[in-house]
């Protein structure tokens, strides 16, 4: 669900022809391989903290430090593999860092007139000077924070998905995608965007902030966050659309 907001970002240097069931295979079976074979090493070296005093130390000072210990048993190669490891999660920023810079062209006329480069070496200063000032905390800050990104992305992916179901007999007309006059103007989208946002507020649960929905659940609360917040953009958008529709006829 992570890459489901810059798939089209991808996917739009496949051919126009591209069979849909090619693209969901090729997603599907690419994310599955990759997310995988990471999360089979994780569950590994999460066992082995309670079994081994020295993973269980390596854990204390970073998560790095656990993967090099989790590798300390094939010696040379082992410590090769520790920087593949740390490579892969660098390398795993060039992707987003692209649709990021593509994000920023796509907020209007002036920023698409900044060459896409520019903004991906703005972003990676952006992102650099945060792993430098929060390097002793960062992770606990994105641990904290990482659900702000889920509950967006799935209300997103609600809210899309939906819009199919408008477009199901008229399909999508592609070369309508830079003509402001053509488009959707967005208000019923915005609108339910902004009704599950307070759905996810009521009911998340975080360190920071428990919603009064979440207390309800149990004795001690639940996250609900995520399904609370697409049932709210679930049920706003149909009828806003289809008024949007009536209407603006776009």
């Amino acid at each position: 669900m992570s890459w489901a907001a810059a798939a089209s970002d991808f996917y739009v240097y496949y051919p126009e022809a591209t069979p849909k069931w090619k693209t969901f295979l090729m997603t599907l079976i690419g994310l599955a391989l990759s997310y995988s074979m990471v999360n089979v090493l994780g569950v590994g070296l999460a066992s082995g903290i309670g079994n081994y005093e020295s993973w269980n130390i390596a854990y204390n000072t970073s998560t790095g430090a656990l993967i090099v210990a989790g590798y300390d048993g094939l010696a040379g190669f082992g410590k090769f593999c520790s920087v593949i490891v740390a490579l892969g999660v660098i390398a795993n920023n060039i992707p987003g860092t692209y649709s990021a810079a593509l994000s920023f062209q796509m907020l209007g006329r002036y920023p698409k007139a900044v060459p896409r480069y520019c903004w991906a070496c703005i972003v990676v200063a952006c992102y650099l000077i945060c792993a430098i000032a929060g390097r002793d905390h960062l992770f606990q800050i994105f641990q904290n924070f990482l659900a702000l990104m889920g509950y967006w992305v799935t209300i997103f992916i609600t809210i899309v998905l939906e819009e199919h179901l408008f477009k199901w007999n008229t399909g999508f007309d592609w070369s309508a995608w830079e003509d402001p006059t053509r488009l959707p103007t967005g208000y019923a989208a915005l609108t339910a965007f902004l009704s599950g946002w307070i759905g996810c507020i009521l009911s998340m649960y975080q360190v920071y902030y428990i919603g009064p929905i979440a207390k309800l659940v149990g004795e001690s609360g639940a996250d609900l966050g995520i399904w609370v917040g697409c049932g709210f953009a679930l049920v706003v958008y149909p009828p806003l659309r289809m008024v949007e529709l009536s209407f603006l006829k776009r």
